[in-house]
């Protein structure tokens, strides 16, 4: 059996990552592939480093039948881009600072999380402004991607 890791990034990892991770776990599981799988989240900042994911991202999850609120907040750190075999930034900018602070032989594990999902160069938008509907259209978007990325993630790896 394969194994596979996947670590989702975004800036403070209180909204949108600990969401993907969430959805993608729970689809992992649904699928009965959990031991083939780590799934992590963390932030390229660390501003709420040990705090639980933002309450509304918990409480939309929580709709959906996904817990996430035993996740922490953390920061990416450096044993992370030898140790996950996929780093998927959910935007632009988190990709950039992502390729700044990644050891060369290491770049190629970097991606836009919805050019690897779903072959759009399109940001996931961080709704920590908006409002429920915002976290909300974030889920609807995480999850058509989580979808797509579950079957890809071997191929992805092998590099086809």
């Amino acid at each position: 059996m394969d194994h596979h890791s996947v670590l989702f990034v975004c800036a403070g990892n209180i909204c949108r990552s600990p969401l993907a991770e969430g959805i993608f776990r729970h689809l992992v599981s649904k699928a009965s592939r959990s031991g083939e799988f780590e799934i992590d989240s963390a932030g390229t900042g660390g501003w709420h480093q040990g705090e639980r994911p933002d309450r509304r991202s918990v409480a939309v999850a929580a709709d959906h039948g996904i817990d996430i609120s035993g996740q922490r907040a953390r920061r990416i750190e450096p044993a992370d881009f030898s140790r996950f075999d996929l780093i998927l930034a959910m935007d632009q900018d988190n990709l950039k600072n992502l390729r700044k602070t990644a050891p060369t032989e290491f770049l190629g594990k970097l991606h836009l999380f919805n050019t690897l999902a779903l072959g759009s160069n399109k940001d996931i938008p961080d709704p920590y402004y908006g409002d429920r509907e915002d976290f909300e259209a974030v889920y609807t978007m995480l999850l058509a991607g989580c979808s797509a990325l579950l079957p890809k993630v071997g191929n992805a790896l092998r590099g086809s």
